[in-house]
């Protein structure tokens, strides 16, 4: 039975000794529950509520989204990495995109379309890991989109603002979101259904069904989506022309033979030990490893001594994360396709190498790749100058599940794309393609430039980790796009450094650095721009200033949504979600 540990201002912290989750809406979070009491493990409860938040938070991700996993099964040594990130078309070279005029693939429309990987993602997590039938799994996830759920104020405030656009470039979007009256977004509080996006669930967890065995089963329903009548209605929409936001209409590069190809890999993870602990992320097909990069960097530091979220603290950490993420701007691209240093940028030797540019007196205006050639505060305003500003939304947001279960199997999972506001809704499937094509570059040589079949570096980054010499007993993470590693770097300083607990970590105060180029279009980038929220001391904002940071003070709760799950060594499972975002909840039975 879950129990809870409260303090007073804020949520409690979750403890069970069964199962715990937490995800980015509390229906989600009640599916996995539903796989839990079923007999389910951590991978079919995770698996059960990732597909409901394709139905319940289409603003932030989608079932044509990219779902990048980590999890440490029961029994096994190491943990693995799913590679739930979309490939590029086969049409999708540097030549296509430049041969169009273009600088910067745009962040919407159809021309960023890369494969969907979350279905793979699911199915290969389930096939490898779970217990439980793709039929079971998808059952919440169908009743929320045929049954309906309660319209919410953000996701009612997301189709509002998008709604001229649905009406004037996207008429299948406004078939399927604005359905309230009068062709209105639907009011807060009104039932919202999604029936073609019930459909195609049906359609894969009919194609289980057919089968007696459970292998065969996930096998079919993969195939329902990438080689049936779903990757054709993919193909036929993305020959349609879109406008996006280069002021233009486009086809999109995506075509039926590049799902029928699509595979999402079960590949070991990229790690380092961190003062007694040792931390797990995907490879530098997406951000991840920055975060591993900041803390080779911050084990030179005795931060607890600091004083949590101090000015030398706050100083020393940021300056860290812009070395790390100047060399992700460099150095990373999908490493099936580039050779990535990693030997060299996650070892001590370099960390005490790039230690020596922080200046504990003065914040740096630079970005400091290793090995390359720094750029200066004014030649990034110029890049920005140049690219100028989007002419819609840019991109949506992002959602997350952890899971843990009494047998020590944990799963770590960022979802996203697919968003309702970026692309519109394929006719006869009900969720829109994702668009991380975005996040190529077009710079010729670069590791991060298209190619046919190759991983776009997202800003997905799922993170595992456990006291060196053992299993991994912390899933953790937390939205937002390129301060994802951010937040999710304080909230492991925060438990380990200070000694918080998990929720009292996901609750503390944030800070974020808008340093280095964004991985979304159009790049925007603000050097020496330091985001702090209110609740961080006017003492130590003052300092921050006096050091050369551009302070930006934001409101009390505006950084960061962090969740977490853990089990420690008496089998207690825990669970915490940030107060953040209204609809993420922890839960344990």
């Amino acid at each position: 039975m879950a129990t809870t540990t409260g303090r007073q201002g804020g949520r409690p912290l979750i403890q069970s000794t069964r199962g715990a989750i937490v995800a980015g809406h509390y229906l989600a979070g009640e599916a996995g529950m539903a796989e839990f009491r079923a007999g389910g493990n951590a991978v079919d409860a995770a698996a059960a509520a990732g597909f409901a938040l394709t139905v319940v938070m289409p603003h932030q991700n989608g079932l044509a989204g990219e779902a990048p996993m980590l999890v440490q099964a029961a029994g096994d040594d190491a943990p693995v990495a799913v590679n739930g990130n979309g490939t590029a078309p086969a049409a999708a070279t540097l030549e296509a995109y430049t041969g169009l005029g273009l600088d910067l693939i745009p962040g919407d429309g159809l021309l960023p379309a890369v494969v969907p990987a979350t279905p793979a993602a699911w199915i290969a997590l389930l096939r490898r890991f779970g217990t439980r039938r793709l039929a079971d799994v998808l059952a919440p996830a169908i009743e929320l989109a045929e049954g309906g759920f309660p319209m919410y104020d953000e996701l009612h405030g997301v189709i509002a603002a998008s709604a001229d656009r649905f009406r004037r470039d996207w008429p299948s979007s406004a078939e399927t979101f604005l359905t309230g009256p009068k062709g209105a977004p639907p009011p807060v509080g009104t039932i919202f259904r999604q029936g073609a996006l019930a459909a195609t669930l049906k359609a894969l967890a009919r194609a289980d069904r057919l089968h007696r065995r459970r292998d065969d089963g996930l096998r079919a329903a993969l195939d329902a989506f990438y080689r049936g009548s779903i990757a054709r209605r993919i193909d036929r929409h993305c020959r349609q022309a879109v406008p996006d936001g280069t002021g233009t209409a486009h086809t999109g590069l995506l075509r039926e033979e590049d799902l029928a190809a699509y595979e999402a890999r079960i590949e070991p993870p990229v790690s380092v030990t961190y003062r007694g602990w040792r931390v797990h992320k995907c490879s530098t097909w997406c951000q991840g490893p920055a975060m591993l990069q900041a803390l080779k960097l911050l084990e030179g530091y005795d931060l607890k001594s600091m004083g949590h979220n101090s000015a030398d603290y706050v100083h020393t950490v940021v300056e860290a994360m812009k070395l790390a993420f100047a060399d992700r701007e460099f150095h990373y691209g999908d490493p099936q396709f580039v050779r990535v240093p990693f030997g060299r940028l996650l070892s001590a030797a370099y960390a005490r190498q790039r230690r020596e540019l922080i200046d504990a007196a003065s914040a740096s205006m630079e970005l400091r790749p290793g090995g390359a050639q720094p750029l200066t505060a004014r030649d990034v305003r110029a890049v920005n100058a140049r690219f100028g500003a989007p002419s819609g939304p840019a991109h949506g947001d992002t959602t997350a599940v952890h899971a843990v279960d009494a047998a020590g199997t944990i799963v770590a999972v960022i979802t996203s794309g697919g968003w309702l506001q970026s692309s519109p809704v394929i006719e006869g499937v009900g969720c829109p393609l994702g668009t991380r094509g975005q996040m190529f570059s077009l710079a010729a040589g670069h590791p991060n430039a298209p190619a046919p079949g190759k991983r776009p570096r997202t800003s997905l980054t799922p993170s595992l980790a456990g006291r060196t010499g053992r299993r991994a007993q912390w899933s953790f993470g937390s939205p937002g796009g390129d301060c994802q590693d951010q937040w999710a770097l304080q909230f492991f300083l925060n438990v380990t450094a200070f000694g918080l607990s998990a929720q009292e970590a996901v609750e503390a105060p944030t800070f974020w650095s808008g340093h280095w180029p964004s991985s979304f279009y159009p790049r925007a980038a603000a050097p020496g721009v330091l985001h702090l929220e209110s609740r961080i001391a006017p003492a130590v904002r003052a300092e921050l200033r006096r050091r050369g940071h551009r302070v930006r003070v934001e409101a009390p709760f505006a950084g960061g949504n962090a969740m977490a799950v853990s089990i420690d060594a008496g089998g207690v499972l825990r669970a915490a979600a940030s107060p953040r975002h209204e609809p993420a909840y922890a839960m344990g039975w």
